[in-house]
């Protein structure tokens, strides 16, 4: 049994959602501490468990304030756990060993390789370090932006809390954690676009992904030559958030409950970051509360396809997207082929991105219909609710605070799901994958 049990948590596909797991209730433990909390505002005896699920799996998702209810040593737990959440718990482990022992094993870089997607066994060393200078470098250069207009903005901070806003900010940002040492999250800098700005090309770059920031750091390559997951990622993501901002602010731009009061410039930036926020950041400039609803079905499209792959971003990710979208109108044109850029699609590639959109459609149907159970919420705050934690997003109506502990362990388990991804949870809880040594006889059942 012993043998069995390590055999099963050895597997590269498994390893990684049991080190989540672990570095969860090693997170909770830790806010579990006196001196991690104030004890100022409501009691909640969830709170360390689901603030560590929201950090470890960057969702942003809280049910209680982060800046009132934990303390300094809190809030910095909370930032390590965003962080080693954002880079992989297996790829921050394997880049360790290779700083100390200065090598790597065929175990860790398969590992290492299920969290980063690297295609070529051989890259993972490389790409490790290029995906850690790349966030450090990101980071750093966000948090210094950003720690100055704390400081010298007119908000009355001192240079040493300015610097800890900064960095929080940035490290939450960068990894799409959406987590905010403010009460209103970003609502007081609606108009100021020194700190939203920042923040939010922060957020894409994160959510584009490594491989493809690994790629566009790079250069030197023309467009008409990307490869088609760039291409994918990058004009998808522009796509999104070109529609998502035009339809943000069609909705909003006159509602007093949010834009409406705002100038034109406060506007802009409004619905600049409400398209790219719901992209799985969790941060908020107004109050979804009483956000039109078309607002929030909008953005329950845009948290549920989410960002690039191998990357910080949730949801079924940009290239998921538009493999079913190239594939649906390859169909509609009678080919057989699922061809994009010239290139063509394997069917191995369309059924894996078919298998993560029904798993992705499962997960947020049966989180829905748990939280109508368990809550006296209506079905548009619950869906907006489930879409939020399974994209990894942490946008909210406000109903997260105060759920009773069963709704409270549904979001947990679909931040869970969403991070570690759907595929990679189907595929841990197999027992045994072996190939079939015969084909069966075809047959063609009536389709629609």
């Amino acid at each position: 049994m012993r043998a069995g049990t390590a055999e099963l948590l050895a597997h590269p596909v498994r390893a990684v959602p049991a080190a989540f797991l672990l570095v969860i209730l090693a997170g909770a433990g830790l806010l579990a501490l006196p001196a991690a909390q104030t004890g100022a505002g409501p009691e909640d005896g969830l709170a360390p468990l689901f603030t560590s699920v929201s950090a470890v799996c960057v969702t942003g998702l809280i049910t209680v304030d982060t800046a009132i209810h934990w303390t300094p040593l809190g809030q910095g737990i909370i930032l390590g756990l965003i962080q080693v959440g954002g880079f992989g718990i297996m790829t921050l482990a394997t880049l360790l060993a290779l700083l100390v022992r200065k090598s790597i094993g065929l175990r860790g870089q398969l590992v290492a390789q299920s969290e980063t997607h690297t295609l070529n066994l051989g890259d993972v060393r490389s790409v490790l370090l290029s995906v850690a200078r790349i966030m450090l470098a990101l980071e750093g250069a966000t948090a210094l932006v950003l720690t100055l207009r704390f400081w010298l903005g007119g908000y009355d901070d001192n240079p040493l809390t300015a610097l800890w806003h900064g960095v929080f900010h940035a490290v939450s940002a960068f990894n799409n954690a959406g987590f905010s040492l403010y009460s209103d999250n970003l609502m007081g800098f609606a108009e100021d676009p020194w700190i939203l700005v920042p923040i939010c090309l922060a957020v894409i770059a994160g959510g584009l992904g490594f491989p493809v920031i690994i790629q566009l750091s790079r250069g030197g390559t023309p467009p008409r030559d990307w490869t088609v997951h760039l291409r994918l990622t990058v004009y998808g993501t522009l796509l999104l958030l070109a529609a998502g901002g035009a339809f943000f602010a069609a909705f909003e731009w006159n509602r007093a409950e949010t834009l409406g009061p705002l100038s034109v410039q406060g506007k802009l930036l409004g619905a600049f970051a409400g398209t790219v926020f719901p992209r799985t950041a969790g941060f908020n400039a107004i109050d979804y509360g009483v956000a039109a609803p078309e607002t929030l079905m909008v953005s329950n499209i845009l948290m549920f396809i989410g960002g690039g792959s191998a990357g910080t971003a949730g949801g079924i990710k940009v290239t998921t997207f538009l493999v079913l979208g190239f594939a649906i109108w390859n169909e509609v044109r009678g080919r057989d082929q699922v061809t994009i850029a010239h290139r063509s699609i394997s069917s191995s590639s369309q059924r894996q991105a078919l298998s993560v959109a029904l798993l992705g459609i499962a997960a947020v149907i049966s989180g829905t219909m748990l939280l109508l159970l368990f809550t006296d919420h209506g079905l548009e705050r619950v869906l907006f609710e489930a879409i939020s934690a399974f994209g990894t997003v942490g946008l909210s109506t406000g109903i997260t605070y105060g759920l009773p502990p069963s709704a409270q362990w549904v979001l947990m388990a679909l931040m869970f799901t969403g991070r570690i991804g759907t595929v990679t949870v189907a595929s841990a809880l197999a027992l045994s994958a072996r190939p079939r040594l015969f084909r069966l006889p075809e047959e063609r059942p009536i389709i629609g």
